[in-house]
């Protein structure tokens, strides 16, 4: 189709929200009509105002209509390439279309999947997940090219922008460096030059500092018992090599990162010097602070603040840190991350939206344009003419946001 225009629909803009209708040509927003015209764009499809050229129509029937979702962090690849602790799925491709068919009927058109470079604790097999997620990548876009080559267009990473591609969204890489662990930087070195490489953070889960300040809830979250003498003398492990490498590998981590120009985040920032170091660093992403005053000084240092839509939606941490209800009514929230579970990213911004103070294309931006921009991502996130026309069609049935359509680059992809 040379155009679609989807009418009769709410757009979540990034000024508010309008009735309206959109038209997409060429895979880009062409035209943003709302309100009898207010937010029309110089950019306009074939056609007279206000009628489609010749192409699909697409009645929203009242639904809202989003740009798609950014998510700069979710653990999703993971638990499809191991299901079960200990269980390796066979087949890497076969996890990341699974794993992809869930970010995209999640309404989520961009994710940055989060893979481990380095292990908290021997024998988490977080090194062997790294190797299968890049190689079932690689085997994707081996056969997008193929593809492509077969059709007569341009192949690779971004294939799938014309329809080439097997994956419904785009997948980015974040790759996360446990700073403890003696490989991480060598690791990481070996995959600066990955096309999808997108963002790199460093993190240290060493039981009794920043996430896991509260031991307690460290034995809870890993189902172990006080007194479990081989779990206590792993503990005491991590210490020793939190110890002996975690300053060495961080300040290395991070120059690898400035050498390639890429962007870096830090976290679970507990205190304010945590952050110090951080901005003092470079770094401008400050993932999942576990308290009020961390969160506040990432926001005075100018960082991005990013907590998991998880957290909204069971209206508080997993682990009892900081919630991020308490930070978006502080004014501290910039952008949500759907973590470990992508259907909780869309049911986050509608229930942010409840707040005091927030409304909904402000927690939508959380979303959307904010984590697009905060990763550099110039051309989505936005109902805008020119952007790229990455749309989730959305439904309300009681209080619960339905995802009914999802277009990447306007094809339709779930």
């Amino acid at each position: 189709m040379s155009e679609t225009v989807f009418r009769n629909g709410r757009l979540v803009l990034r000024d508010g929200v309008a009735a309206g209708r959109l038209c997409v040509r060429r895979g880009r927003i062409a035209d943003v009509e709302a309100n009898g015209g207010a937010c029309r764009a110089a950019v306009r499809a074939p056609g007279p105002a206000g009628t489609p050229g010749n192409g699909a129509v697409v009645d929203l029937e009242g639904d809202f209509l989003l740009p798609g979702l950014v998510e700069l962090h979710t653990d999703n690849l993971e638990s499809h390439l191991m299901p079960r602790p200990g269980v390796v799925w066979p087949s890497s491709l076969a996890a990341l279309l699974s794993h992809d068919a869930q970010i995209a009927g999640a309404g989520i058109t961009t994710v940055l999947d989060s893979l481990c470079v380095g292990e908290p604790l021997h024998g988490s097999q977080r090194k062997a997940l790294l190797a299968m997620a890049l190689d079932g990548l690689d085997a994707l876009d081996r056969a997008d090219a193929a593809d492509a080559a077969h059709a007569g267009t341009d192949g690779g990473v971004s294939a799938g922008t014309n329809g080439a591609s097997l994956l419904r969204s785009e997948h980015l890489l974040h790759l996360r460096c446990e700073v403890a662990d003696p490989d991480a930087p060598e690791i990481l070195a070996d995959h600066l030059a990955h096309p999808r490489l997108t963002l790199v953070s460093v993190m240290d889960h060493t039981p009794g500092q920043r996430q896991w300040t509260d031991l307690d809830k460290y034995r809870v979250f890993h189902r172990r018992q006080a007194g479990d003498a081989a779990f206590d003398r792993a503990i005491d492990e991590h210490r020793a090599r939190h110890e002996r490498h975690a300053e060495e590998n961080r300040a290395a981590i991070l120059g690898l990162c400035r050498e390639r120009g890429l962007r870096t985040a830090s976290h679970d920032d507990t205190l304010p010097e945590h952050v110090r170091q951080a901005c003092a660093e470079g770094i401008a992403v400050s993932e999942f602070p576990t308290t009020l005053e961390a969160a506040r000084a990432a926001h005075q240092g100018g960082m991005r603040v990013v907590m998991g839509a998880p957290n909204v939606v069971r209206s508080g941490s997993h682990s009892g840190n900081v919630s991020a209800r308490e930070l978006a009514r502080a004014g501290f929230l910039d952008v949500l991350s759907s973590d470990y579970l992508p259907a909780s990213l869309l049911c986050a911004a509608f229930d942010l939206a409840r707040e005091p103070g927030v409304e909904l294309h402000e927690a939508v931006a959380m979303v959307t344009a904010v984590p697009a921009r905060a990763v550099g991502l110039a051309d989505r996130g936005e109902l805008a003419v020119g952007q790229r026309a990455d749309l989730v069609r959305v439904r309300m049935v009681e209080d619960l946001p339905v995802v009914r359509g999802v277009w990447r680059a306007g094809r339709r992809v779930c």
